[in-house]
Formats: structure tokens, sequence, C-alpha cells
């Protein structure tokens, strides 16, 4: 489904969703003017087309004791890519995991406990076998998080 297929009433619903995954039906229906079963069919739609992934919880880091958080970008020996990726995906420290075409073959999210524990996690990165540099860029304050599209 491109987005060019999808209408105004998609747009709010999508919109509403991604505020407040848990949002009811019926509320959503009151919100757009629509009934409820128009709602829940427009919803299957697009969970079935690939639109909507999955719902989840947007959780802050500090509240669960993680003061530390790193965008690092990490540069790889070309042939070691999915090698070093298939690794990664395995450490519970990293939040998130993706490919890039920028200035570092792989992006990843860290949330560590501690200065001391970030800079450690980036040191066993570093010697993951490919592993040709690391760049952590450490968050130090968060200006814009958007809850819609």
């Amino acid at each position: 489904m491109s987005r060019s297929s999808l209408d105004d009433i998609d747009m709010k619903i999508i919109n509403e969703l991604v505020k407040n995954a848990r949002v009811t039906y019926r509320e959503l229906a009151k919100l757009v003017n629509l009934t409820d079963v128009a709602i829940i069919k427009r919803i299957r739609k697009l969970e079935q087309t690939g639109v909507i992934k999955k719902y989840t919880a947007i959780i802050d880091p500090n509240a669960l004791g993680y003061s530390k958080v790193s965008f690092t970008g990490i540069n790889v020996k070309p042939e070691k890519l999915f090698d070093v990726v298939k690794l990664l995906k395995e450490k519970t420290y990293i939040k998130y995991l993706a490919l890039t075409s920028g200035d570092h073959d792989i992006l990843a999210i860290i949330w560590a406990a501690s200065a001391n524990e970030l800079e450690k996690i980036h040191e066993e990165i570093l010697s993951l076998d490919g592993v040709l540099s690391v760049y952590p860029m450490i968050l130090s304050e968060v200006v814009k998080a958007e809850a819609h599209i």
C-alpha cells in the first residue's frame, strides 16, 4: 500500500494510533466520524498491507536505570558486514540496529547504566572480527520526539 492509496481518514487513524496505540475503536470512530466496524476494517487493512507493523510502548531508558544512550556508527570490512550484524543483533544492550549508506556501515542505539559500561561496550564492539572503527555519539538531550507522522 502506498501513501497515495491512503485517504485522509487512514492518515488520521494512523496518527491517532502513533500517539496512543491503546486508543479504543470507539474513540477512533468518534474522532473520524465512522462506525466501530468501519474502523476495525480499516485497521485490519492497514495491518494486512504492512502499513502498521506492530504496536509498541516507548520506554524511557533513564527510568530503567540506563543513564547513557549512544547512537554509535560502526564501520566494518565489507566481507564481514553480515557476520558483524548477526553478532550485534544478539547483544541485549543494542536496542536498534540498522544498515546505512551514510558515513557508517551500521548504526546502533546502545543503552548502558554508566559511562564506564558504555565504554566497555564500545570496546567489545571494536574487538569483533571485521569491525574497523566505532564512532559513539552520546545522547545528551532529546529536543524533539514526534509521536505522529
